[in-house]
């Protein structure tokens, strides 16, 4: 029998790849997003669904959670990808109470919501939740302030949870450092000499690519990891373990 996966964000460029990796490795996947581009190979597989609607709402939270549950068709939910996230960027001065909020409940809250909506499901299948942390949980940069607070609340969520909800249900965070997404390189447009730098401080002297990091949330979600909960797996190139003094 085939194992199912829930993926948010799952039209982003991280969350694209996720959808391909699990697809191709044989799940089936459910993916949730605010938006739904028509005509792609992976349309009828997506739900147009807002995640932060369902913090304090029950009505729609039931309702999304019934729409899942008729398209596993019965088989067992064996994974949950917290992958959805917002990056509103701006230092204290600028960032608003609103901005702090929704950073938080989108890449912080909802996640929490969703592992206790579908615990009973995930339980049952022995299954596994990867949530989509960052490498700001540690160590960032001016501008990020709301941002890197919601991906450190997101690594303190996962060891609650592994604790919490073992030993039926895994919970590990997969964190990445800059990924190649359409995204990211659009903001480099033009500028390929701020990019070279971006790629040169990595260790690795290059950023990962989406596939990399799918791959790996792949495996943290398979019985190949079946002794791993709790941890944060640093995806990074290296780069938190570089000092970047002058010297």
């Amino acid at each position: 029998m085939k194992r199912a996966v829930l993926i948010t964000g799952c039209n982003g460029g991280i969350g694209q790849a996720l959808v391909r990796a699990f697809d191709d490795a044989g799940w089936r996947v459910i993916g949730v997003d605010c938006q739904v581009a028509e005509g792609g190979k992976y349309e009828d597989s997506i739900i147009k669904a807002d995640i932060v609607q369902f913090i304090g709402d029950e009505k729609k939270l039931s309702s999304f959670v019934s729409e899942v549950r008729q398209r596993l068709k019965g088989e067992p939910l064996g994974a949950l990808i917290n992958n959805a996230a917002v990056q509103i960027l701006g230092g204290v001065s600028r960032l608003t109470h609103n901005d702090f909020v929704a950073t938080m409940q989108v890449n912080a809250i909802a996640p929490f919501v969703l592992v206790q909506a579908f615990l009973a499901d995930l339980e049952a299948a022995n299954g596994a939740v990867v949530n989509i942390g960052s490498v700001h949980a540690v160590a960032t940069k001016p501008g990020f302030a709301a941002y890197a607070t919601s991906k450190a609340a997101l690594h303190g969520l996962t060891r609650a949870l592994a604790v919490d909800i073992g030993p039926k249900v895994r919970v590990n965070t997969l964190a990445p450092a800059a990924t190649a997404t359409k995204m990211l390189k659009a903001g480099f447009e033009g500028n390929p000499e701020a990019f070279a730098a971006l790629e040169g401080v990595h260790p690795l002297k290059r950023i990962a690519e989406p596939e990399e990091i799918a791959r790996t949330a792949l495996f943290l979600a398979s019985k190949e990891a079946s002794f791993l909960t709790g941890a944060t797996l640093y995806a990074d190139g290296g780069i938190l373990s570089r000092l970047h003094d002058p010297a």
